[in-house]
């Protein structure tokens, strides 16, 4: 699973001279609220996003697996999907296939320590909190502050995740730093490289947790996809009726 916008949605700021996803060793104190979906009064009708192929610029209706509350995504041209779960795109002057992409998995087991990962994946209650705590304490990676964020009516964290130091990657489990997964048996997001960072949103949903995250594989990626990128993450808007 793994905007004709540019710059930040929601009231984001970032300085313009660091345009990557931002790691550990610079933590974001400052809550960030996703703009609201528009009033009562909106009687578009939303598509929903495709399972696969590449996707058309527009807004998108996406209902993960396992939860009853969907979310609305904006995405620009060039982005696809292959499993109706992740979204990505390729930066052509970069040799790997994606080099930004958000996940929308789900995330029920984090490892304690996320090299020594095998027969090590902790089950977590669904409130979003639990994962916080699980990233936050997991060894071999590390994060910064969570901090509150409201993806339209719902209340969440946000934090960033990379690897701790000069964790020797080739050594781990698998050879791969397992983040977490969907089951007991296994890794479902990992890290092959001591350069992969994410940003993550986990969201508190009537008893049901949402976990997405915004990811790129290196420092080098072209600095205006790594803007696009996050665009898209701050276009994610949680529907409800309530």
């Amino acid at each position: 699973m793994a905007i004709a916008l540019i710059g930040c949605l929601g009231g984001c700021q970032y300085d313009s001279d660091d345009v990557s996803l931002p790691s550990p060793s610079s933590p974001t104190t400052e809550a960030r609220t996703v703009s609201p979906l528009p009033d009562g009064g909106d009687t578009r009708t939303v598509p929903p996003l495709p399972k696969s192929g590449d996707i058309d610029a527009g807004t998108y209706l996406v209902l993960l697996t396992g939860l009853t509350e969907p979310f609305e995504i904006t995405v620009p041209d060039g982005w696809s999907t292959s499993d109706g779960e992740s979204l990505a795109k390729d930066d052509p002057d970069h040799p790997d296939e994606w080099a930004v992409y958000l996940t929308l998995w789900p995330a029920d087991y984090v490892p304690t320590d996320a090299c020594a990962w095998v027969g090590a994946l902790v089950k977590l209650d669904p409130s979003a909190k639990a994962f916080v705590d699980a990233m936050t304490a997991q060894t071999s990676t590390a994060s910064t502050p969570a901090v509150e964020v409201m993806m339209g009516n719902y209340s969440g964290f946000e934090f960033d995740h990379s690897v701790e130091g000069d964790v020797d990657i080739t050594a781990c489990n698998g050879g791969k730093l397992c983040i977490h997964a969907e089951s007991a048996y296994e890794c479902s997001r990992w890290y092959s490289s001591v350069a992969e960072r994410e940003t993550y949103r986990v969201v508190d949903l009537n008893g049901q947790r949402a976990v997405i995250a915004v990811s790129q594989l290196h420092e080098s990626i072209n600095p205006e996809l790594t803007r696009e990128a996050r665009a898209v993450f701050d276009s994610i808007v949680f529907r409800s009726d309530k």
